[in-house]
């Protein structure tokens, strides 16, 4: 038998590989085309709109239910009541709502000094370090592998003011006990140390890969021009992660001001109120007043205090860089 010519097969008509139909004519593949992009786009669009569906529903909607929650008087006993404005007054004239805010803002300035500080230079040092470096970074990392109510519950035993591991250590050492989290003057303190120990191992990590693309040239160069550790710091180091640092400021400042674990399990909003959160205290109005339609107050009030200072902030750094 005859094997066919090439001009037989060019002749051959194409065949979609679904209808099984020659295509023959530009509209006819025009058409294939087009089904086949409809298709793919629908399922794209199907995939996205689960997707979007999902988000709405565990996202959105309690955003929006606790915006509508924060108008009403809720209890769950009685019919929920429209009252306007009356929760936001009610928490005006409580005098925990600016000891709450007071305390809170506290926390996120002391925490802003050690968490943002300290794990920025514990990244200069493990960039530094030459040996053992996948050691060190884990044992930096691993404080954030445990559970936060564990983390609260160690460092409560080691504030413990009897056998606790601080005092312990320095009554070995003929030194005076301290009241870590029974006086009003070291509570917040102490909660702050525990928040940087448990919290610094990733931005400590995030620091390290920014520091990692610096080009070693740059630090060569400064060097050579007899720059000092602490000006490599200030004229190579600050500005080339300028963007890290900025965008880590922000998510340390919104992290912070959303404070809860620690003085929940650890200090309770004591001692004489000086550990109570605005979390917190959104709690106690919650779960232990029975008065959600507050809580959703609070909670809406903190949405708001943050949402504008992050406009603000990138408005700033948004200007920074174009000057």
């Amino acid at each position: 038998m005859s094997s066919p010519r090439s001009s037989d097969l060019l002749a051959r008509p194409a065949v979609t590989p679904r209808a099984g139909r020659p295509v023959t004519s530009p509209a006819d593949r025009r058409r294939v085309r087009l089904r086949r992009k409809l298709r793919e786009n629908l399922t794209a669009y199907g995939l996205l709109c689960a997707a979007i569906l999902c988000f709405a529903m565990f996202s959105w909607y309690p955003i929006v239910r606790g915006v509508l929650l924060s108008f009403q008087q809720v209890d769950f006993v009685n019919p929920a009541s429209w009252v306007g404005f009356d929760n936001f007054v009610k928490l005006f004239e409580d005098p925990l709502f600016g000891v709450a805010w007071r305390n809170t803002l506290l926390f996120t300035g002391l925490a802003l000094i050690f968490g943002f500080l300290v794990p920025f230079l514990t990244a200069v040092l493990l960039n530094e370090i030459r040996h053992a470096r996948a050691f060190f970074r884990l044992a930096v990392y691993l404080p954030v592998m445990l559970p936060p109510v564990v983390t609260a519950l160690m460092w409560k035993w080691f504030y413990d003011p009897g056998p606790g591991l601080f005092n312990s250590a320095l009554n070995a050492a003929g030194l005076p006990s301290g009241q870590w989290l029974d006086s009003s003057t070291t509570a917040m303190l102490s909660l702050v140390f525990v928040s940087t120990w448990a919290n610094m191992g990733s931005t400590t990590l995030i620091y390290l890969a920014a520091l990692q693309t610096i080009p070693g040239e740059l630090y060569e160069a400064a060097e050579l021009d007899g720059a000092g550790m602490w000006q490599r710091l200030r004229h190579v180091t600050f500005p080339q992660t300028r963007f890290v640092l900025l965008v880590l400021l922000l998510l340390q400042v919104v992290a912070t001001m959303q404070v809860f674990t620690e003085p929940y399990v650890m200090t309770g909003g004591g001692p004489d109120d000086s550990t109570v959160t605005v979390l917190l205290l959104l709690y106690r109005y919650a779960f232990v007043y029975n008065d959600f339609g507050a809580a959703s107050a609070m909670s809406l009030l903190l949405f708001v205090a943050l949402g504008l200072f992050s406009a603000m902030y990138a408005r700033l750094t948004k200007s920074a860089d174009a000057g």
